[in-house]
């Protein structure tokens, strides 16, 4: 019996296919709980991502994505983010982590979201274009990276990020 290339499985009709879907949900509130800025927005997953996934599966990796961080592209000109790529393995410039209430959640079949939901309190200002989820509370391995418009953020303020992982078939 001969072996197959892999990319011959994926034409065979009893292969499953699957993707992870992300989608993040950001609300900028005032230092008065006022409600200032909504934003819904995709991200993309990188490939130490993909790789850390692939880990989970079968245990070779155990540490979960549990924390949440942003930042500001640059410590040079703050509020200037390149675009997300695969290759990402950090923020620009990272301002704050926190560790997010995890969960999951059913979006089509029982439990197939994952829930990361943060809270930021800030104390200073900052132009805020980035995030990203991490497997760690500091450094670690970077799961998702988003960049958006700036988001200017004073002492005072806070962000609450509600990030969703969904696994689909495809």
């Amino acid at each position: 019996m001969r072996s197959r290339d892999p990319r011959e499985l994926l034409r065979l009709p009893f292969v499953e296919r699957i993707a992870i879907v992300a989608w993040v949900e950001m609300r900028l509130y005032d230092v008065l709980g006022r409600l200032v800025d909504v934003r819904i927005l995709p991200n993309l997953i990188t490939n130490v991502g993909l790789a850390q996934v692939a880990g989970l599966i079968n245990g070779v990796v155990t540490t979960p994505f549990k924390y949440v961080a942003v930042g500001d592209g640059s410590a040079t000109s703050p509020g200037t983010c390149t675009a997300p790529s695969p290759t990402d393995t950090a923020l620009g410039r990272e301002v704050m982590r926190v560790q997010a209430t995890v969960g999951r959640t059913t979006t089509s079949v029982t439990n197939d979201t994952a829930t990361l939901d943060a809270t930021f309190n800030f104390t200073s200002s900052y132009a805020l274009c980035e995030a990203g989820i991490f497997d760690a509370p500091t450094g670690g391995n970077m799961l998702s990276r988003l960049t958006f418009p700036v988001l200017n953020v004073v002492s005072g303020d806070t962000l609450e990020i509600k990030w969703r992982i969904r696994v689909v078939r495809v």
